[in-house]
């Protein structure tokens, strides 16, 4: 006997509505809400935390974020997913839209979390070295909010029907309209927007203001990391790509370079620490 919310997905139109070519997606509008709500958590921290940054220099900073997802985020899925794109069509990695018998709206199909997490990374420390601020203190300010808006862009990919999971026989599996198989698959953008999104963000959230503090990226990067791993069992591989080492994705290939990097900082930022006690002593 089927439930009705295994049919959910097909009752959802990723499409809000269409003008000539151009499409407005609801995986577009999530990515806008999921900046607007960290942005809001971060300024909230203002209100309600002993944030000693100056705040026109943190709302600067968004720019430098929203850049890395996006250009990161694109680059990454091409470099990691799909680097055939580089000499099939180099125009068709950055333009989101192609030009065959006039210009068509396509938007930027696919985009890579590790690349905009690297690519925020670098751009972050180009930023706290032209405004000179402590690199450190930047990630104790915005790390603690920026999961929620993970639930957000999870929520996007399933309204997509995309980055469903494998065929599943569990009662709360769900068949997608985009999967031509038509089987019952593993809502896994779901098992990703509670796991990575919300329940990272309640832990990042709660030790903010604790003695962890300090260690908020690590813990993010190791955290996401471990939840991101176990989760990439339950999610179909990219069908062009496959399992890329034994039987394990591309995703947990990064993730695990992920955690191995927060396990590395907490080493750093332990010694930084200690240095600092030492010289104030």
């Amino acid at each position: 006997m089927q439930n009705w919310w295994q049919h959910l997905p097909e009752t959802i139109s990723p499409v809000i509505f269409t003008i000539g070519s151009f499409q407005l997606r609801w995986y577009g509008l999530m990515y806008v809400v999921a900046f607007m709500m960290v942005y809001l958590l971060v300024m909230r921290r203002y209100q309600i935390d002993d944030i000693k940054l100056d705040k026109e220099a943190i709302q600067s900073w968004f720019g430098y974020a929203i850049l890395g997802v996006l250009l990161g985020g694109r680059l990454g899925y091409v470099l990691f997913y799909n680097p055939e794109m580089i000499f099939a069509d180099p125009l068709g990695i950055l333009l989101p839209f192609r030009i065959r018998n006039g210009i068509t709206f396509t938007g930027l199909a696919g985009m890579s979390y590790h690349g905009g997490v690297i690519a925020v990374f670098l751009l972050s420390l180009l930023f706290c070295r032209r405004k000179s601020i402590p690199f450190w203190e930047l990630t104790r300010v915005v790390i603690p909010a920026i999961p929620l808006g993970y639930v957000f862009g999870r929520l996007g990919n399933f309204i997509n029907g995309e980055l469903y999971g494998r065929i599943t026989a569990v009662p709360w599996g769900m068949y997608f309209p985009t999967d031509p198989t038509g089987e019952l698959r593993h809502p896994s953008q779901l098992y990703e927007a509670f796991f990575e999104g919300l329940v990272l963000f309640i832990v990042l959230w709660r030790i903010r203001n604790t003695k962890l503090a300090p260690f908020v990226l690590p813990i993010y990067l190791i955290g996401y990391g471990f939840v991101r791993f176990f989760i990439e069992f339950v999610r179909k591989p990219d069908a062009h790509l496959g399992t890329v080492l034994g039987p394990f994705s591309m995703g947990q290939v990064l993730c695990v370079v992920m955690m191995v990097t927060g396990v590395l900082l907490i080493s750093l930022i332990a010694k930084t620490h200690e240095s600092e006690n030492t010289i104030t002593s």
